[in-house]
């Protein structure tokens, strides 16, 4: 059966509230610089009171990396969780006027839509503090057989390795991706993550994953080295068919069964704001190609374009149609 959608994402769910800081906003709030870490309601509260003039966009990783995907003018479907509360009207809404299918029901369970609060400083760096609320609910029960064999490729997050629940869901839809014969992609999130469920990672990633998604951090973190990209890269080919080492402004590493690692540079921003998304916006690219059977390289380049574009101003998602912009280097 052919498939209908590119992708399936299945992620966390949550509305970013961003601003500009500085550097001591981060010592204040016991933050880690250029990280994630999960917080309370308390800490939401006292950290969102010290944000000025801060910025509300639908975010989530995966969530970005389908909105740059839809940009790019591909089909793609999304598994998240929100409350029927203010923020979750805005994440659907957001996802629906991109064209991307919201599948999933409103959580009951009481718990608000997540929220992830963004301080974003001089030099552009993005720290993270998440309360997940609603988004860390996803159950294999959200998981729909009929939905996960219409998708090319099943896009899962590292962020819900965190969450055991999640993780089930993953597998469940893995299971149920190859046995329709499509493939499954994961990306490692954040270093945080590796580093708190890395035997577990390693295994699924080993069995289950056809295609990873990381950072040189979370390369490192994931193998337990200091090596430079091509060496993570050519380690990572051991576990997983498919792989992308992304090197910030250095481009990123790409392998394939019959595609050896490659070095593929990155296009130069025109100014540079924010990094929050570059690497969900660099997935988003990547996979559009990588769903119409373009060389590595290309994905590459592709990916490295829409990552571009979503760096050079606020927010974790384009500005601009980034198929048009595409177009305008000579991809289609």
């Amino acid at each position: 059966m052919t498939a209908t959608l590119d992708v399936i994402a299945i992620g966390n769910a949550i509305v970013d509230v961003l601003a500009h800081t500085e550097d001591a906003f981060i010592e204040k709030h016991d933050l880690i610089r250029g990280a994630f870490v999960l917080i309370d309601e308390e800490k939401a509260a006292a950290i969102g009171a010290d944000l000025h003039n801060p910025e509300q966009v639908a975010g989530g990783s995966a969530g970005n990396t389908v909105a740059c995907l839809a940009s790019l003018g591909g089909k793609a479907a999304y598994i998240g969780k929100v409350a029927d509360d203010e923020f979750g009207a805005v994440y659907r809404n957001s996802m629906e006027e991109i064209g991307v299918k919201f599948l999933s029901d409103y959580e009951r369970s009481g718990a608000a839509t997540g929220r992830c609060l963004i301080a974003v400083t001089p030099d552009a760096e993005r720290t993270m503090a998440t309360l997940l609320g609603a988004a860390g609910m996803i159950t294999v029960d959200d998981i729909d057989e009929e939905d996960i064999t219409q998708a090319a490729v099943t896009y899962f997050e590292g962020y819900q390795f965190d969450a055991p629940h999640a993780r089930q869901a993953f597998m469940k839809a893995c299971m149920i991706a190859h046995k329709a014969g499509r493939k499954t992609s994961l990306t490692l999130s954040d270093i945080g993550v590796v580093e708190r469920n890395r035997e577990v990672l390693l295994e699924v990633i080993n069995d289950h994953v056809d295609l990873v998604f990381a950072n040189e951090d979370e390369a490192r973190a994931l193998f337990g080295t200091h090596d430079n990209a091509q060496a993570l890269a050519a380690e990572m080919s051991k576990i997983v068919p498919f792989g992308a080492v992304t090197c910030s402004e250095r481009g990123s590493i790409v392998y394939g069964p019959e595609h050896p690692c490659e070095e593929v540079p990155a296009f130069t921003p025109p100014q540079l704001v924010d990094t929050t998304g570059a690497g969900d916006a660099y997935a988003g690219g990547f996979l559009y190609g990588f769903t119409r059977n373009m060389p590595l390289d290309e994905c590459a380049r592709l990916g490295s374009l829409c990552a571009t574009e979503v760096i050079s101003h606020m927010g974790p998602r384009p500005e601009v149609n980034l198929a048009e912009l595409a177009k305008e280097k000579g991809f289609f």
